[in-house]
Order: C-alpha cells, then structure tokens, then sequence
C-alpha cells in the first residue's frame, strides 16, 4: 500500500503513452485508486475539490487571454504586422527570419497563444521565405521556435496556471518573465545573424526593388497602423498590472476589450467573427477546464495515498548523495525528458503539484523556479514526436516541407531555449530583479 501512489503515476504514465484521452486518463486513475485507497468515502472529498477549481477567480483569466489571442488572429491583425515587419527587416541580412522573431514576440505579448502565432506565421512567412530562396530548416524552425514565445513571455496562460497551482501571484511570474523572454529573443535574433553571416545561402536579402517601398510616406503610416494593435494591447494588459490599477484577472479582461476594440477600429470585427471567436474560446477554455478537474481529482488522491511523502522520500535520497542544485539539474532534465511525450497542460498538472513544493522546501525560491519551469516547459512545443509547434507547422506549410525539414530546423532553436534555461538557472537575478522593482 505504501507503493501505492507510484503504481497509480505508472498507471497515468502507460494509459497516456498508449493514446487514451488526458482527461479520462487522469479521471479513471483517480476514481479506480481513489477507491483502492480510500473506499467510496473518496466520493465525499472530490466534489470539495472540483468546485475549489471551477470557482477560482484566478483562473478566469484563461478564458479571457484566449479570446484576446483567437480575436486578434481571426481578424488578420497578426498577418498584417507580420507582412509590414518582413519588409522592414529587409535590408537585414535573414531579415524575414528576423522579423518573424519580432513579431513572434509582439505576439507572444498580446495574445499568449502558441497554436494561433505558429499557424498564422505558418501560413503567411515560410512561403514567403522558400520563395525567397530561404533554407527550409531555418524558415520552419525560426516560426515554430518564435511561435513559442507566447509561452514565456507575459500574458502567457501556462504562467497563469503554474502561478495557480504552486501559489505565487501570477501579476509577479508576469513581471518576472520579462526578461528571460527577451533573453530568448536575443538568443534566436543572434542566431540566425551568425547562421546568415557563416553561411549566407541560408537567408539572401530582398531584392532592391522590394526595398524602395521602405521610404515611401504610406510605408511608415502602413508600419505605424501594423505596430497599433500588439503595442496598445502589450501597454494595456502589462501596463495594468504594472502600475497596480488592474489584478492580472481584471487585465486579461482589458486584453479581451481591447482587442475587440482594435478588431472594431480596423474594420475587420463582424458579428459572424464575433460568433467564431467565442466559439473556439468555449472549445479550448473547456479543454484546459476539463483536464484541470481530473488533474484536481488525480493530485487529490496521490496525496492523499503519501505520494508527496515518495516523492519526498526519494529527492531526499538523491540530495543526500547529490548537492541541492544537482537535484534541480535533474528536475529539470526530468521535465525536459517528459516534455517529449506529453505536453505542457499535461506537465503542469500533473507534475508542477508535486515537484514544485518539495523543490520550494529544499529552499529555491518560488518566482524563479516558476519561471525556470515555465522556460523548461517552452521546450515541449519543438521536441518530437509530440512537439504541438511541429504538427500545427507541418498543417500549414506548402508540400515541399517535409516533416523532416521541421524536424532538423528546431534543433538548434531547441539547444537556444536550453541555453536560455541556463542563463536563468545561473543568475536568478534575470527572474526575481524586476518584479522586486516594481513591488517594492
């Protein structure tokens, strides 16, 4: 009995491996060990939890930044800026690529959805590039890394749910993630200037001909209306929580009005897109719900039957052999490794509840290694066989990708965040300095 909680994470582990749906994997692990364990007195306790996750107020900042995301995409707000910003980076040797680094970032800060920035910049720049004479790898791998920003750089949904579940305030993780998000635009932007300088087959620039636009009056007043949107929302979302007027709840409603607004004063808002945008909002607000009630009912039961204790028991075990921080390197490695096989709601719920208290007792602090996770977890978006980046890429782009193309493009994009996890790793200041500037 005492192993109990370790055959139900093996159990959870093969029924996900073999392909069973994450919600009912959790569920039914929960429910068959609950009844193992506790008997049907189990029965009286998980109503309790179910309903601490369906009423708390944090959490509705979900559904409100993914309306803010799929509004903001369905409106063709994201293809113009990423049109206008190609050909401001023009003149740059690799400049698309560039520029999709950008506004991957612009993006990532004003919606925090990875799938709707990976398949709009799918769609309009790896064409583009290919037509451009750009190697297919660095095209696939610059929009699927840069797609991913949304993940660590504020607002981000999965910051929201990691703040929720290890109990530091999420308006903290926004600050907080500031500058390890640049950290990674840096680190993606140096990249492909060194890649495009070694090898310059890799990335011509544009012609001349395309160049001359740059110059003209409607180019400017063109880039102007492009930078508008990700400019207002990124100031009205961050600029809200940053000077204290909003909760990072009541922002995320200030990004759902404000892209809206924007949709309104670009003419591109009707109530058929209105229709289409709450919809997709009701689909994926459901699905993160769903999966977080099984993964309330399956956190439920693996502490109730010790497993924090296990878990405890044995990261104890290996600090006693290993210093504190060798223990972080091999978390860390543990996450990466599973990030191959499950994705990031997955990760976060069903393994941040029991690694992040146990990581916080041994005497990390919480803000960093909520960020360092959030960092980490930016990783299984690009890893395969099961990297979302990579499939939601591979939806969109022309036939002359293959998955192969994609598949090498994101190696070096991968070692990049890696690179990202270790300079946040190694100066915890690039996590915790902002936000103590700003609380302060």
């Amino acid at each position: 009995m005492s192993l109990l909680p370790a055959w139900l994470f093996l159990a959870l582990t093969v029924f996900l491996m073999a392909g069973f749906p994450v919600t009912f994997t959790l569920l039914g692990t929960a429910l068959i060990f609950g009844l193992i364990g506790f008997g049907f007195s189990f029965f009286d306790l998980l109503p309790l939890r179910i309903w601490g996750v369906m009423t708390n107020v944090t959490l509705v900042a979900v559904p409100l930044f993914i309306f803010m995301g799929v509004m903001l995409e369905r409106t063709g707000l994201a293809e113009e800026l990423l049109d206008t910003m190609g050909i401001l980076f023009g003149k740059v040797r690799g400049g698309v690529a560039q520029s999709v680094v950008a506004v991957g970032a612009l993006l990532g800060a004003s919606t925090g959805i990875v799938g709707a920035t990976v398949v709009t910049m799918g769609l309009l720049s790896v064409p583009t590039m290919i037509r451009r004479n750009y190697s297919k790898k660095l095209a696939t791998g610059t929009v699927a890394a840069s797609g991913t920003l949304g993940q660590i750089i504020p607002p981000s949904i999965v910051l929201v749910l990691i703040g929720d579940i290890v109990g530091v305030p999420v308006g903290d993780l926004f600050i907080g993630a500031v500058i390890p998000g640049l950290i990674l635009v840096v680190l993606y932007v140096l990249f492909i200037l060194v890649a495009t300088l070694i090898k310059p087959n890799l990335a011509p620039p544009l012609p001349e001909e395309e160049l001359r636009v740059l110059h003209t009056k409607e180019f400017r007043i063109r880039l102007l209306r492009a930078l508008v949107a990700p400019v207002v929302l990124i100031f009205a979302v961050l600029g809200s929580i940053f000077a204290g007027i909003a909760s990072p709840t009541e922002a995320a409603s200030v990004g759902a009005v404000g892209a809206t607004l924007l949709a309104i004063l670009n003419k591109k808002f009707s109530f058929s897109v209105l229709k289409e945008v709450m919809t997709v909002t009701s689909r994926l607000t459901s699905m993160v719900f769903i999966i977080l009630c099984g993964a309330a009912a399956f956190g439920l039961v693996f502490r109730g039957l010790g497993g924090d204790n296990l878990v405890r028991e044995f990261l104890g075990s290996l600090s006693q052999k290993y210093s504190k921080d060798m223990v972080l390197v091999i978390v860390m490695a543990l996450i990466f490794v599973i990030g191959f096989f499950l994705d990031f709601i997955e990760i976060t719920f069903i393994h941040v509840p029991v690694l992040a208290p146990i990581m916080i007792e041994f005497g990390f602090d919480p803000l960093w290694f909520c960020i360092l996770l959030s960092v980490n977890l930016q990783t299984s978006f690009l890893t395969p066989p099961f990297g979302f980046s990579l499939f939601y890429l591979k939806a969109v782009t022309p036939p002359e990708v293959k998955i192969q193309d994609i598949y090498i493009g994101i190696i070096p994009f991968v070692i990049l965040q890696l690179t990202g996890l270790l300079i946040v790793a190694l100066l915890p200041s690039t996590a915790t300095w902002l936000p103590r500037v700003v609380f302060k």
